[in-house]
């Protein structure tokens, strides 16, 4: 791993490695912040519910909702935003987080709630899309794969971490002290934006011309397919995983105890794809694939209890953690010379997956049985696997 340059040098074009490097990490508190944002309702479904008059299943719009939203903005904002300094782009995306967060804090009605929803998938579909190639621009040369590495790490921490450390507070001090948190998260990321992102001028920006060359190869459209099926299963079983728990009778007070452990296992599982990309990428994608519905098959076929549902949460957790940054590097592969098209499709996937697998399972939920989604969830991380063997057989 390279060493971080000292304080006192500079890069041929006058830029501090320090300073770019602290740019990089205000980055990354953004996205942790969107992300976090994003996928909170999914451990406060039932309190937001029972709180404001809805079922579970149209709670889970709450996800829906800025999923949808953010699969749109995320191309849009990336190409209608071109002219303007990024820095700028980036502090209203993350101000508008906040705000929106603060918003859903205080509503007394699922509407207002929503309306905040949408706001913030504005805001996750622009920030990730601009912030997954500025690492070109905030460090030197031989610095860029780390520090993207470091900004898609807020995508995965949050997934794996940020929403379950949401939860557990929560269940602590309410639902509405939950988003409250997030929304301060949010207003501190945009203050440390500001402070630390130097200005961005605007360069030649992504066309839509750009994002059909990138979609026409194989390799992209195949981990788009996989980004697809993976992340809607997952999030179709995932956004209902409290209802399920407490169904079972475990404990509700344990329910956030619970994701944090799915959270720890997450980090463990991020770490240990990061190791085996390299080298065993298509192996890596099917054996989450596995791994995923192993866990989602035997929480719908066990009696459960705080102890086993920890355990399968692990197994949950180990397989979902390596998710992103497994299907990002199969992304930045298929396209190496188009990597912010590239990106811009894997992200507006990504989220118009979590909006599908949510609003799949909502249905679900209220139309069949809670335990559904687990089986439906399932079905589709496994139909994964033939689309990594094939691609696999080709190479």
């Amino acid at each position: 791993m390279t060493t971080l340059d000292t304080p006192g040098t500079t890069t041929s074009d006058g830029r501090s490695p320090l300073r770019g490097w602290l740019a990089v990490l205000a980055v990354t508190l953004g996205i942790f912040a969107l992300m976090t944002s994003e996928l909170l309702p999914v451990g406060l479904l039932t309190p937001v519910g029972s709180a404001l008059g809805v079922s579970d299943g149209t709670a889970g719009l709450m996800v829906t909702v800025p999923g949808l939203v953010a699969a749109v903005s995320a191309p849009l904002v990336t190409v209608t935003t071109g002219r303007f300094d990024r820095r700028l782009v980036l502090a209203v995306l993350i101000g508008l987080v906040g705000a929106a967060n603060l918003v859903s804090g205080l509503a007394t009605s699922f509407t207002v709630v929503l309306i905040a929803r949408f706001l913030i998938g504005i805001s996750v579909g622009g920030f990730w899309s601009i912030a997954g190639g500025i690492a070109l621009r905030l460090v030197p040369a031989r610095h860029v794969p780390r520090a993207t590495a470091v900004i898609f790490g807020g995508v995965e921490t949050a997934s794996v971490l940020g929403v379950p450390a949401g939860t557990f507070l929560g269940d602590l001090s309410g639902w509405r002290t939950a988003f409250a948190a997030v929304g301060v998260l949010g207003l501190v990321s945009l203050a440390c934006l500001v402070f630390l992102l130097p200005e961005l001028p605007a360069r030649r920006t992504t066309g839509f011309t750009d994002l059909a060359r990138a979609f026409g190869r194989a390799g992209v459209r195949t981990g788009i397919a996989m980004t697809f099926l993976v992340i809607t299963g997952h999030f179709l079983a995932y956004t209902f995983v409290r209802p399920l728990l407490a169904g079972d009778g475990v404990d509700g007070r344990m329910i956030g105890a619970l994701l944090l452990v799915f959270g720890v296992a997450g980090i463990c599982g991020n770490f240990i794809a990061g190791a085996l990309v390299a080298t065993r990428l298509r192996h890596t994608v099917m054996g989450i694939s596995v791994v995923l519905a192993l866990a989602m098959l035997i929480l719908a076929a066990v009696e459960d209890t705080t102890v086993t549902a920890g355990a399968i949460l692990i197994l949950w957790g180990l397989g979902y953690g390596a998710v992103p940054v497994t299907l990002q590097a199969w992304i930045l592969e298929a396209a190496p010379a188009a990597t912010e098209a590239a990106s811009s499709l894997y992200v507006s996937t990504f989220n118009l997956s979590i909006a599908l697998g949510a609003l799949a399972g909502g249905l679900a939920v209220d139309g069949i049985t809670t335990t559904s989604v687990l089986w439906i969830g399932a079905a589709l991380v496994v139909l994964a696997l033939p689309v990594a063997g094939r691609a696999a057989s080709r190479t």
